[in-house]
């Protein structure tokens, strides 16, 4: 006896499954200028990898014989897939069906792909394009009672933060329970013009009572209460592109720099870039003028392997750029001062932004690689309102717990608790320092009037005692008479910054897969 009559029917069901929402609500996804879920899939993973699991569960539609008339397909679409050669689990709103609102479909197989993720140890991404989760008024009135909130799942999502790299692709409206499944990942990615996040949608603000004066385009006003240049500029949301295509292709890099789990080791790349290359513009890339700025993100292409260089949040933390970068293709987490931003005063949000960074090479076994010129913690009343103690020091708490080996280049600045932030002075300090080398409890510009109050009043010429005493302290604050008394471990040739970065990979490569 042959099956082929259920077989007939599974393909059947498999074909309603591939028409989504339908014709129209397919027509309307494209005209937004947005790709269905489907393709998304396939434009995400490499070529012919993706194995979808549960394709045909949706709500079935039945004639009075109990006949298949048709099939309303669950808004969500996960399964099994390659990126970069590498197994993940890849998953998919589908928001030509309600929305991709998670009421309208079934929520175990959302929370199977969760699961899938971290009992199998496998990268989790999640294309986000749905209204939120618990449903609506409607939906209320058809249930016939209100209920306590919950969300099914949700500790395996927790889990999975915990054990695999989690990338987030915000590619349309968020919100709620989509809102809070993009901010929960490892790396997070919004469309600019396409994707937006919220708690609640402008709707829903108004209709609250809550004054949301949007523009009456719905369009504008979505973007006015969450669009990208709010939440890629507030760390809510890590970096934004211009296209689903871009967003795709940053996913792909960011994976390339992890391991697949917590417990395994990233991979080291091909490298082609010389270990031992020497570039003549980082002897003169830091001025000699202390109030002049510089390219911190110039020194970056030039001291790590050549088109390596992958940053993440560039909008928000400014003070502070973050980076996936490779060393003789080892891969590592970068921290650099950026001395065009606050002249690299850590503020709140900066020491925010470096805390989670940290916690995440931590997490995943990355060395650092810390680029030095911090003036200190940012000052003044606005800081002082914004808790900047507070994150500084959770920032700091974090340099001190972490576990992998850092090494550090003091370019220039390194002043207060925020230069001892730089990293932990208690463990073996992998560190070199530039001639341009500035470092102290304080700045002594800003301390010279202060501390030598009585003798400027009792000078007959206090300027000209003023620029006497600033050309004593310049000898004294020379950084070989800190490397005199082993203050600083080593002042080296700006030129010779690679090849002692790549010694220091291979190094602490050596350590961490000795651990492992």
């Amino acid at each position: 006896m042959s099956w082929e009559n259920e077989l007939e029917e599974l393909r059947r069901r498999e074909a309603m499954a591939e028409q989504m929402g339908g014709p129209d609500k397919l027509a309307r996804q494209h005209g937004r200028g947005k790709m269905d879920a489907r393709a998304r899939l396939a434009a995400l993973v490499d070529d012919g990898s993706f194995r979808e699991i549960g394709k045909i569960a949706g709500k079935g539609l039945y004639d009075e014989d109990g006949n298949l008339e048709g099939v309303l397909p669950a808004p969500f679409l996960f399964g099994k897939a390659l990126i970069n050669g590498r197994p993940v689990v890849a998953t998919a709103d589908d928001f030509t069906i309600r929305g991709g609102a998670a009421d309208a479909g079934i929520s175990r197989k959302m929370v199977q792909a969760e699961k899938m993720a971290h009992e199998l140890k496998m990268p989790l991404i999640r294309m986000i394009d749905g209204t939120g989760g618990g449903g609506s008024v409607k939906t209320l009135e058809q249930i016939g009672a209100t209920y306590i909130p919950a969300v099914p799942g949700w500790s395996d999502v927790v889990k999975n933060l915990d054990t695999v790299p989690v990338v987030a692709l915000a590619l349309g409206p968020t919100a709620g329970l989509g809102a809070a499944r993009t901010v929960a990942s490892h790396y997070s990615v919004m469309v600019k013009g396409l994707s937006q996040i919220f708690a609640a949608g402008p709707a829903v603000v108004d209709g609250l009572g809550e004054s949301y004066k949007g523009s009456t385009d719905h369009q504008q006003a979505k973007e006015d209460l969450g669009g990208s240049e709010i939440h890629t500029r507030n760390g809510v949301v890590d970096d934004e592109v211009s296209s689903e295509a871009e967003a795709f292709a940053r996913a792909r890099h960011f994976l390339s720099f992890m391991p697949e789990h917590v417990g395994q080791l990233a991979r080291r790349s091909l490298c082609t870039d010389p270990v031992h290359r020497r570039e003549e513009a980082l002897l003169s890339l830091v001025p000699r003028e202390e109030k002049q700025v510089y390219s911190m993100r110039r020194c970056k292409e030039m001291v790590f392997d050549q088109g390596t260089v992958f940053e993440i949040g560039r909008m928000w933390g400014r003070a502070c750029i973050t980076a996936l970068a490779r060393l003789d293709g080892w891969p590592v987490m970068v921290l650099a001062s950026d001395p065009s931003y606050l002249g690299g005063s850590w503020e709140a949000k900066t020491s925010e932004k470096v805390e989670r960074f940290v916690k995440l090479a931590d997490q995943f076994r990355l060395p650092i690689v810390h680029l030095v010129d911090n003036p200190g913690f940012m000052i003044g009343r606005e800081a002082e309102m914004a808790g900047t103690i507070r994150y500084g020091v959770n920032a700091m708490n974090a340099v001190y717990k972490a576990s992998v080996p850092l090494a550090s280049i003091v370019l220039r600045r390194a002043y207060g608790i925020a230069g001892s932030a730089m990293s932990n002075a208690e463990t073996f300090q992998y560190r070199y320092c530039w001639p341009s080398g500035d470092w102290g409890s304080l700045p002594i510009a800003g301390g010279l009037e202060v501390a030598y109050k009585s003798e400027l009043e009792a000078a007959e010429d206090p300027e000209a005692e003023l620029a006497a005493i600033r050309e004593r302290l310049d000898k004294v604050t020379s950084p070989f008479r800190s490397a005199e008394r082993f203050n600083v471990e080593d002042i080296i040739d700006p030129r010779d910054t690679r090849p002692l970065l790549c010694e220091f990979a291979q190094l602490a490569w050596r350590k961490l897969e000795s651990e492992a």
